[in-house]
């Protein structure tokens, strides 16, 4: 059982289960065996995760996709941060730079206070121009768009990078009641 969770997962867990209660199982499963990236690897959401390792000539690795899984939560939830604790680093005068991953029809809704919308001008200057050590806190509507892209830039070598835990939503519902929800 996972204590990021709490859920267990067991080999015939569906594939719809998993992605839902630990969504860095799409990441951690193409990373480590190139299943679900494409539609050569796909999977369907009703898939047991055992029926998608045997088809993927995988089948004696079920455990060890399992206890994969449950390391790429706790790996995710050490790149997230509450809705509480960006704020509170603001409030205390920490510069960060926040970074909207959302779409425009998004953005145009609700945004947060002082936070630039991803482009690949700034993707390129964050990876290449400034300076590795200054903290990113990536955000989207509910945190998954944001945690993957707090994946990717941590993977680069930016060490400070953390993904807004429940996204704007959350944030609105925790910190800033004034931010429009949708």
């Amino acid at each position: 059982m996972n204590s990021t969770t709490g859920v267990e997962i067991t080999p015939s867990t569906s594939m719809g289960e998993i992605l839902s209660n630990f969504p860095s199982a799409k990441r951690a499963l193409f990373q480590k065996y190139h299943i679900g990236g494409c539609s050569s690897c796909g999977y369907s959401l009703e898939e047991s995760l055992e029926n998608v390792m045997i088809n993927h000539k995988r089948d004696k690795e079920v455990n060890n996709a399992i206890q994969y899984i449950y390391e790429s939560a706790e790996v995710d939830k050490l790149l997230q941060i509450s809705p509480v604790e960006l704020k509170q680093k603001l409030d205390s005068g920490s510069v960060i730079k926040i970074v909207d991953v959302r779409e425009d029809w998004e953005i145009e809704i609700a945004k947060l206070p002082g936070s630039e919308v991803i482009t690949q001008q700034l993707a390129y200057e964050i990876l290449n121009k400034m300076d590795k050590n200054t903290e990113v806190v990536f955000y989207c509507h509910h945190g998954i768009r944001s945690l993957e892209a707090a994946s990717y830039f941590k993977g680069h070598g930016l060490p400070n990078v953390k993904s807004l835990k429940g996204g704007i939503e959350s944030y609105t519902m925790e910190v800033d009641s004034s931010i429009p929800r949708y």
